[in-house]
């Protein structure tokens, strides 16, 4: 999992946590990236969330703003 090296791991949350942050940064302040499957993503997602599922990640990194904190879940 090459992509991981991009990363910095922070403390797991729980979707409670999530919508805090959610509402403490506008959109576009943070990236919340969804690597969840499609009809997950469907079933419900943070707004303005980013869909790249898990095993897409290291091909699309690109996509990604580095300079903007990421948000995984």
């Amino acid at each position: 999992m090459k992509w991981m090296q991009f990363f910095t791991p922070i403390s797991l949350i729980n979707w409670e946590e999530a919508y805090e942050l959610v509402q403490q940064y506008p959109t576009g302040d943070v990236t919340f990236l969804d690597v969840r499957q499609p009809k997950e993503y469907e079933g419900g997602h943070l707004p303005g969330a980013k869909l790249i599922p898990l095993g897409n990640l290291e091909g699309r990194l690109a996509e990604l703003d580095k300079e903007k904190p990421i948000i995984i879940y």
